[in-house]
């Protein structure tokens, strides 16, 4: 049987796939034994503390933590945890989250080199290409990407232009209420992030960055998951996002690996496309589809 509309039968791609997944539990095995000092992006993450996850955020600083208290507060218990422990278990969650995206594409998606880099260092694109695939059915996860890269939450023009309400104030409110809990329990650090992020924005670009300025790459990520909708192509939402991160690193381009099982006739089931949702939404929304100028309902 062959792969998607690729002339490659899926017994050859298997092979690779599981090569990969003990390529990558190794490198969990080698955080474990300090045998390598990878990780930079996940540090970051352990070392901030939940009580002053700030005191020493600056732009282009080491550990520097632009997130929202929220992210850290809900990683309060790990940050108990040795750094080769939580290194090796963030490295087997992103591996997870790899091969729950690409399935029999998993060695070819890590030879790409934004998936390869975001996997070393420990960044969250990753995850946020998982929480993305999942908003389709639980649009409450995109609250994990408002609370940490926040501008990628462009892709949530996707409900409002298809008028999917239910589902755009899922994922709104149960971002107002964590941000609620977590400004109730600390206020004070939500002043000091508006802060951070205010100092952020007028430091100068960092290297090896794509040099287009934020607000035209929002402009640029509001036309292609306004189309998307229009034309119901889902593909587009993770693509958007990709475009509107506030900083867009090469290993930015990780977010696209959420393209693999939003196309399944083109590159093959994989083990998330049962996840999203049929054109009638989990949450209650009917499907909606452009035709002839008008949205019509798809039952």
């Amino acid at each position: 049987m062959t792969v998607g509309i690729f002339p490659i039968r899926a017994r050859l791609l298997r092979p690779a796939r599981d090569g990969a997944i003990l390529a990558c539990v190794g490198l969990a095995v080698a955080h474990l034994f300090g045998l390598t000092s990878t990780g930079v992006d996940a540090h970051t993450y352990w070392s901030a503390n939940p009580l002053h996850p700030y005191s020493a955020t600056a732009p282009a600083a080491a550990d520097a933590y632009f997130y929202s208290p929220a992210f850290t507060q809900i990683l309060g218990p790990i940050h108990a945890l040795p750094w080769e422990w939580f290194i090796a278990i963030w490295t087997l969650l992103l591996t997870a989250a790899i091969v729950w995206q690409a399935g029999l594409w998993t060695a070819f998606a890590l030879m790409l080199v934004p998936v390869f880099v975001d996997l070393t260092v420990g960044n969250i694109h990753l995850l946020l290409a998982a929480a993305i695939i999942l908003g389709f059915r639980w649009p409450w996860t995109w609250s994990f990407v408002l609370l940490t890269k926040i501008t990628p939450g462009i892709g949530l023009l996707w409900f409002a232009v298809r008028r999917e309400w239910r589902s755009l104030g899922i994922a709104l409110a149960a971002t107002a209420i964590v941000a609620g809990a977590s400004f109730a329990i600390a206020p004070s650090l939500w002043w000091q992030w508006v802060d951070v992020l205010r100092a952020a924005s007028g430091a100068p670009s960092p290297e090896f960055v794509v040099p287009i300025a934020l607000p035209i790459r929002l402009i640029a990520a509001a036309i292609i998951v306004t189309w998307g909708a229009l034309t119901d192509r889902r593909w587009t939402v993770p693509l958007a996002s990709a475009v509107a991160l506030p900083v867009l690193w090469i290993n930015g381009f990780a977010m696209l690996i959420a393209i693999i099982p939003l196309l399944p006739r083109v590159m093959g089931p994989t083990p998330a496309s049962r996840w999203p949702a049929s054109t009638r939404t989990a949450s209650g929304g009917e499907g909606l589809r452009l035709r002839g100028g008008r949205f019509l309902k798809v039952p």
